[in-house]
């Protein structure tokens, strides 16, 4: 152990000692996303959900901001959380798509880290880091319909010490679903809208019948790209359930998602300026596509890459968890949640560089699958002013992925989205099989009549994956894989200077377990594995984060500022085309520093109308350069990709009686697409509308709601997702394919009936 863990451990030992002769702590209200959730008792860091944006997380030792279910049903049905989440400080998410939901596209950046790089639940439930090509879990979309969420929150620095998830190295954000309604009801919603948009949404609950409530929903959900051809298709069920008594809780819930997604073609600086930003793959001109692939372009196309025929995402899943509280005492609560997890994927690429007997075109796949079955017990015990906490995460993932290659008829272009099966060429095949255990102790303080709150604890963590190349050794390793640290603390302080104003500070470590899959280690070839592994480090953060607090009947606001050191960077270099899918090598980079500041405020000077800010100051650079084989990247000092350094959000909102009408903007600063910052995107605005009405009360149905919703409202021309292809050291040309557009105007009308 470092001197400098021992040294937090005994600072929080003595700590807890010398408060223990502090008041008796005062319980803590449970937040509405927590209550909707169906926790069973408010754990110190769930922020409080407010009918707007909860801009402060007043009481908390820490950076939390949440969002509720109304904020959530404002926006176009079906938009991904991660989008409506965008608004708030240090989120930077882009999408080709319009909800948000785009899965290829869907890129989240918080205070400089990626998407791989945060922790994401579901009633505490891990969804692993959410990627595409996912090795441990699965995104919010796929595990929830967006009408049945109650509430997300967002930690934009050191995540809750209880997070099951082992990346959560700059965040987390927590989801949470509805409760079956204490009321027999139905909810029937349909939206119509661009591109041939249609989403069918049923719910239907029993109502409470002692104790016992349950809920049923589905939704169907189909539209056309809004550019090039190909459907985007999902269909999902899901269904929860609670039993509770006087003492106790019990609560499951069950999803089934099956999404078929056509994919937009990646872009280049240089291909978007040559061809336009609406260009999109050849599909349905399979003689066009057939033609690029013997080398004869027309039209403008000068590259195999500038387009491709088809590509696609195809994902099913199933979720289901089983949870129970227990009030053993008056003040000790036993809790504990099973889950499990099964998926299939397929990603396709219908690629010129592979041939078949009839035709210039192969389909390569990446097909994926998951197992995962997990067990969280935890303990919660108040005992004077001390809620002590303590809890396990074990999990068991089964993970494998291949890569594989099926011949294509000259007569039969590939239109149709199934899952392709006995391939004609195997390249390689991997298994994966990973344990996880975390375990935490937390120590939650109030004294000073409450005006001081102190979070002291630490989290265990080690996660062990044993790889197994099965086919395709020379390009794929084998091996075990070890990431562990037994002690990464976390203290924090909130101290309240009146009864509307409140200063804090945490301090916090994280480990980031290694990746499996397609983008981790076990994607070198064994020589460069066997190279590396006993020098390899996992990726670990320190994050110091203060700021201050004002909540009153006119304003909220908050300032923070925040330092994060982030060491043992480690890159997947790519050495082609993504389409190609040769093995990357993989190199540790050295650190990277943030710093920063945020700034939100909601102000409400009339009854019914709100103007909500938040601006964000990022600055993520390089602190090493790097070694890409015999060649010396210099990166030192270099701003991280896809990571502005200025985002700022603003909405105005007025609500009357039934009516509601909203405008909020979103200003992006520019993004580099280069490690060396040889080749960027520009900055832009986006801008979003939405107006709706609902009648209540009426002879023929309990409620009946319009809503209109008009996304990128003046049409804006921009960059959204970069780096979906990865991104490389150098490209002052802009010819990596890595960027996608931003989707165009669209709007969206949803009638929804309430009985």
């Amino acid at each position: 152990m470092t001197t400098t863990k021992t040294t937090l451990l005994a600072a929080s030992i003595l700590l807890c000692l010398y408060t223990g002769r502090g008041q008796a702590a005062e319980a803590a209200p449970l937040p509405a996303a927590a209550a909707d959730s169906g926790a069973a008792a408010a754990p110190a860091d769930d922020a409080t959900t407010l009918d707007a944006v909860s801009v402060v997380g007043t009481g908390q030792t820490r950076q939390v901001q949440a969002l509720g279910r109304a904020e959530l049903q404002r926006e176009a049905a079906g938009t991904s959380p991660l989008k409506v989440m965008a608004k708030l400080p240090g989120v930077h998410f882009q999408s080709s798509d319009p909800w948000g939901n785009y899965e290829w596209s869907s890129k989240l950046n918080i205070r400089g880290f990626s998407q791989q790089q945060l922790g994401f639940t579901l009633d505490g439930v891990p969804l692993g880091d959410m990627s595409y090509g996912n090795h441990n879990g699965l995104h919010i979309g796929r595990a929830i319909s967006s009408e049945n969420l109650s509430g997300a929150e967002l930690s934009q620095g050191s995540g809750a010490i209880d997070t099951a998830s082992s990346g959560n190295l700059g965040g987390t954000l927590r989801f949470f679903s509805s409760d079956p309604s204490a009321e027999f009801g139905v909810r029937l919603a349909q939206t119509v809208g661009s591109d041939a948009t249609r989403r069918t949404y049923a719910r239907l609950d029993t109502g409470d019948h002692g104790g016992f409530s349950a809920y049923l929903s589905g939704v169907f959900h189909t539209t056309d790209k809004w550019k090039g051809e190909g459907p985007q298709r999902n269909t999902q069920f899901n269904g929860k359930f609670v039993f509770s008594g006087e003492d106790f809780r019990v609560s499951g819930y069950a999803d089934s998602s099956r999404r078929r997604e056509t994919d937009y073609a990646d872009l280049s600086l240089e291909s978007a300026k040559r061809l336009g930003m609406d260009w999109d793959n050849y599909a349905k001109d399979w003689q066009r596509a057939i033609d690029a692939a013997q080398g004869r372009f027309r039209g403008g196309v000068t590259s195999l890459d500038d387009a491709y025929y088809i590509a696609r995402g195809v994902r099913d899943d199933d979720l289901a968890y089983v949870s129970a509280d227990w009030n053993v005492t008056p003040d000790v609560v036993l809790a504990a949640t099973a889950y499990y997890h099964r998926n299939e994927g397929q990603g396709h690429w219908a690629t010129p560089y592979s041939t078949s007997p009839t035709v210039p075109l192969r389909m390569r796949t990446t097909e994926y699958d998951i197992e995962r079955t997990g067990f969280m017990p935890s303990l919660s015990w108040q005992i004077g002013n001390h809620r002590l906490q303590a809890g396990l995460w074990l999990e068991k993932n089964d993970h494998g992925v291949q890569r594989n290659f099926y011949d294509l008829n000259r007569n039969e272009p590939p239109n149709e989205i199934f899952f392709y099966r006995n391939p004609d060429q195997r390249v390689f095949r991997q298994r994966f099989d990973t344990d996880t255990r975390m375990y935490y102790v937390l120590d939650h303080m109030e004294f000073a009549d409450g005006r001081l709150a102190v979070d002291a604890g630490f989290k265990g963590l080690r996660v062990e994956t044993d790889g197994k190349t099965l086919i395709g050794g020379a390009s794929r390793a084998s091996g075990k894989l070890v990431s562990e640290d037994n002690f990464l603390p976390q203290i924090g302080a909130r101290w309240q200077l009146s009864e509307h104003e409140e200063i804090f500070g945490s301090y916090s470590e994280n480990l980031s377990a290694f990746r499996t899959g397609v983008n981790g280690p076990h994607s070198t070839s064994q020589a460069a594995f066997n190279a590396a592994v006993a020098t390899l480090e996992p990726e670990s953060s320190k994050t110091f984060e203060a700021g201050l607090r004002t909540s009153r009947d006119a304003i909220e606001a908050s300032v923070a500022v925040y330092r994060v050191n982030f060491e043992n960077r480690l890159l997947a270099i790519a050495r082609c085309a993504g389409i190609v899918g040769c093995a990357s090598s993989f190199a540790n980079v050295g650190d990277v520093e943030s710093r920063g500041a945020e700034v939100t405020v909601l102000w409400k000077p009339l009854a019914g109308f709100s103007w909500y800010h938040s601006l964000a100051f990022n600055d993520s650079q390089y602190e090493s350069d790097y070694l890409d084989g015999a060649t010396l990247v210099r990166t030192r000092g270099k701003q991280v990709v896809d990571a502005p350094k200025r985002l700022y959000a603003t909405e105005v909102r007025w609500e009357r009686d039934g009516l509601q009408l909203q405008l909020g903007a979103k200003y992006t600063d520019q993004r580099y697409l280069t490690y060396l910052n040889d080749s960027k995107v520009d900055a832009f605005w986006v801008f979003d509308a939405a107006a709706s009405y609902e009648w209540k009360d009426l002879s023929w149905a309990d409620a009946f709601k319009l809503q209109l919703n008009v996304t990128n409202l003046f049409d804006k021309e921009y960059f959204g997702s970069i780096g979906t292809n990865g991104f490389v050291a150098s490209d002052p040309r802009g010819l990596n394919y890595t960027l996608q557009s931003g989707a165009p105007r669209q709007v969206f009308l949803t009638g929804e009936l309430k009985f």
